[in-house]
């Protein structure tokens, strides 16, 4: 059974084997983290910052009408659920009149 290493930076499996040893020989050890971790984070505030560059943006006429449209859904199922819930305690208190409660 052959197993493959990922590599840690794309998160695929490694085309060879990773080597975690830089030329100086250090195999990445504590003295090393540090900077690796600022190494990465600097990377990924890069790449998140990339990424808000291509976001296509709504135009504030889009936002007020899909909050428009949000506000009058959200009332019409408020007051259809608040007609349906008289209706049913009626029938339920309806219920309760006819055949006695216990």
């Amino acid at each position: 059974m052959k197993t493959s290493t990922l590599d840690p930076v794309k998160g695929t499996p490694a085309s060879r084997p990773v080597n975690r040893s830089n030329a100086d020989g250090d195999d990445g050890g504590v003295l090393s983290r540090p900077a690796a971790w600022w190494d990465r984070a600097r990377n990924f505030l890069s790449e998140v910052r990339n990424e808000m560059k291509r976001v296509t943006w709504p135009s504030r006429r889009e936002v007020y009408a899909t909050t428009v449209v949000v506000i009058l859904v959200s009332v019409f199922f408020g007051l259809y659920l608040f007609s349906l819930d008289i209706v049913l305690n009626l029938v339920v208190n309806w219920i309760f009149r006819t055949f006695g409660a216990a």
